[in-house]
């Protein structure tokens, strides 16, 4: 049997909830490490494959972290607090 997507991203294996905060809270710790500027490229299918599912609270909640971790890591200097508001939102949503 062959299932046809009319997203490729669906085919892909996409992270879960686990694994997107495992990756959040070390990009949080180390901003300069290689795992931020892969996890930015998931986050960017997951929230292309969720609105595509029309579950759009996942897809917010999704977006927002992604825009804390490009916020952390672009105005690192000027941001102290780093702390991932929207993971909790993220495990409740996805």
């Amino acid at each position: 049997m062959f299932v046809l997507f009319s997203n490729p991203i669906v085919a892909e294996q996409l992270l879960n909830k686990s694994e997107i905060s495992r990756k959040a809270n070390e990009c949080f710790k180390d901003l300069q490490n290689k795992v931020c500027s892969n996890l930015f490229l998931e986050i960017e299918k997951i929230q292309l494959v969720k609105s595509e599912q029309k579950k759009y609270k996942c897809q917010a909640s999704v977006l927002g972290l992604q825009t804390e971790l490009i916020e952390a890591y672009y105005f690192r200097k000027l941001k102290k607090n780093k702390n991932g508001m929207m993971l909790p939102y993220v495990i409740k949503n996805c």
